[in-house]
């Protein structure tokens, strides 16, 4: 999966851009406030979901452009577009060869993986975090994963409309409304346990002592057979309605990762450790994506080289180089990259403007 050409127009400091790119690493380099995320956020938002920063698309345009933005892709002989209007600057449209699709089905087309500062905190904060991190992991894979999520939380929406109405809600309508959540909940549910399984078997293979070994484990309560989930539910509605909303199913699922070596959990870890972790389980996941989809993802790894030492920046530039595909990496100093492939593409970013170093 490699994208040979970026768009961008009316993006955050662009306001236009079109960088020819190399099937390898893409080096973006440069101070710090430059743009260099800002190009790995277009990128992200070629696959489904709100893109690695999760901003809203109202904050995207480029100040004065009147709220529309686009980014483009060439990919051999597909083009993907996705952005906004000025009409509509909070509806995000996205094509394929010029012809409208729903922005979940771009994950037909690209498998997009991404590692950024942020993620830091991935193990600290609250499960919602890492749930959104296992959904993009299972739809890299899985790519209708993300319309079952979106389903689901739609039905769960409405269920909880219902359920805080100060009248009692029509029964039938609940009785719809519990299927449609036991229907999308599971495979919801069964597709974030196939993938937990599958990394947990490729981790356990590649693990070579560079990064820390992860071990993952998803707590979901056991709720991933529909008849299981509808029976849950149908039960739970008078807590539900108490409550105000749905009490339990895949909405409340959570990942827990540990330190396979040192059998610890992810959160009482080093920084150091919890970076290593995330390493580990984001290669695991392109390995597992280049096995059963025959192209390696498309990775974005945003200031990782100035989190790792010397030893490991050269260990993990070379692990990339092996395994091929293509890489977007950023940071601050272009001498943190003297050990990427020859062939890489080195991008001086400074105050809107690319250009080749």
């Amino acid at each position: 999966m490699t994208i040979s050409r970026l768009t961008l127009q009316n993006y955050r400091n662009y306001p236009q851009l079109r960088l020819e790119t190399a099937p390898g690493f893409n080096v973006l380099s440069g101070d710090n406030g430059a743009g260099k995320t800002n190009i790995l956020e277009a990128v992200s938002l070629l696959s489904p979901g709100r893109g690695l920063r999760r901003a809203a698309l109202k904050d995207i345009a480029f100040e004065g452009s009147g709220g529309d933005f686009a980014v483009a892709a060439e990919l051999d002989d597909i083009q993907l577009g996705t952005g906004t209007s000025a009409e509509y600057p909070e509806r995000r449209k996205t094509r394929v060869n010029g012809a409208a699709v729903p922005t979940n089905d771009l994950a037909q087309w690209l498998s997009i993986l991404w590692l950024t500062p942020a993620m830091d905190r991935l193990f600290m904060e609250g499960a919602s975090g890492r749930r959104n991190f296992l959904d993009r992991l299972v739809t890299a894979l899985e790519p209708d994963h993300a319309r079952n999520c979106t389903r689901y939380d739609a039905a769960r929406r409405e269920r909880n409309r219902l359920l805080a109405d100060e009248y009692m809600p029509d029964t039938d309508w609940l009785d719809g409304l519990d299927g449609q959540l036991a229907s999308f909940g599971s495979a919801v549910a069964e597709a974030r346990c196939r993938i937990t399984q599958a990394l947990n078997v490729t981790l356990a293979i590649t693990d070579d002592g560079l990064f820390a070994a992860a071990k993952l484990h998803l707590d979901d309560g056991g709720l991933r057979s529909e008849q299981t989930l509808l029976q849950t539910l149908k039960a739970n509605r008078a807590a539900d309605r108490a409550a105000g909303r749905t009490l339990l199913g895949p909405h409340r699922a959570d990942l827990t990762v540990s330190h396979g070596t040192k059998n610890q959990a992810a959160e009482k870890c080093s920084t150091g450790e919890q970076k290593a972790l995330l390493f580990s389980i984001i290669l695991a996941h392109a390995d597992l994506i280049a096995e059963q989809r025959g192209k390696r993802p498309i990775l974005l790894l945003d200031e990782v080289a100035a989190h790792l030492d010397p030893r490991r920046r050269a260990a993990l530039f070379g692990k990339l180089a092996e395994k091929g595909g293509q890489v977007w990496l950023t940071g601050t100093e272009p001498q943190l990259f003297e050990d990427t492939p020859n062939d890489a593409l080195h991008f001086r970013v400074a105050e809107g403007s690319v250009t080749k170093r």
